[in-house]
């Protein structure tokens, strides 16, 4: 059974990352929209929790860090 922590980050980063995909769709911009459908993906690549933890956190902070 895989670990109720691992979910939840899955769950959370990818409702953050659809959040972020329609923000950037919208309003024209490719790094949200490029970082949206990474924290959608993710979870399928990244098997531990701590490594979840570490892309998700930078993915969020890109887009506002870089203003394109």
């Amino acid at each position: 059974m895989p670990d109720p922590t691992y979910l939840f980050l899955c769950i959370l980063y990818s409702s953050i990352g659809y959040g972020f995909y329609r923000y950037g769709k919208r309003q024209q911009r490719l790094i949200a929209l490029v970082c949206g459908i990474a924290l959608m993906l993710i979870p399928y690549f990244i098997a531990t929790v701590f490594q979840l933890i570490l892309v998700g956190v930078v993915l969020i902070a890109l887009p506002f860090l870089i203003r394109s």
